[in-house]
């Protein structure tokens, strides 16, 4: 159990007979009466966003998920197949449990499947992914002065803005949470 003074986004909660993620907090506390925790939470599993509302000091169920290192080998149909680093034991993993990360995901990079009672709830790719570009506008002369963005096609199908000095063949890397480019490699 957690008290929701606690709370944090990204924080796994049992409520309802699911689990739910904390999307946003606010502690309110009025100027007359008592103190209260405004929540936006998110289902895991069916992706609805609610909003719901707690005493302060109330007492929630965490929700005890199991983390574990696998490493991505191939794609089959909209199943996406992964490899367990410890067993060796492969699992497949379909489309919507990857979520947003699918447009980064390379062979064989590593990525964190999150279960909860031995059940694939998510998947968590890393923050920071290193890719090639595999098509981009070349830059002209004189168009870097302005210091602007042009669109550029990653190996793995993403789409980014990069600056204009970013040609074919080289390898960026990109927030995965941000969709930004953050540097050349």
């Amino acid at each position: 159990m957690i008290s929701v003074n606690d709370l944090k986004n990204g924080l796994t909660l049992e409520l309802d007979n699911g689990l739910w993620n904390v999307v946003e907090f606010l502690h309110v506390k009025p100027g007359k009466g008592a103190a209260f925790v405004r929540t936006k939470l998110k289902n895991v599993e069916t992706g609805n966003v609610v909003e719901k509302t707690f005493r302060a000091g109330e007492k929630v169920a965490k929700a005890m998920l199991d983390r574990r290192e696998m490493q991505y080998l191939y794609k089959d149909g909209k199943d996406y197949v992964m490899m367990d680093n410890e067993s060796y034991e492969q699992i497949q993993i379909p489309e919507d449990h990857v979520g947003d990360g699918v447009k980064y995901l390379k062979e064989n990079m590593i990525v964190q499947v999150l279960m909860h009672d031995k059940r694939i709830i998510g998947v968590d790719i890393p923050a920071h992914v290193e890719l090639e570009v595999v098509d981009t506008p070349p830059a002209e002369k004189g168009n870097t002065a302005q210091g602007g963005t042009k669109p550029a096609t990653l190996e793995t199908g993403a789409v980014v803005q990069v600056p204009f000095f970013v040609a074919n063949g080289d390898i960026i890397r990109v927030d995965t949470r941000s969709n930004e480019y953050l540097d050349r490699v």
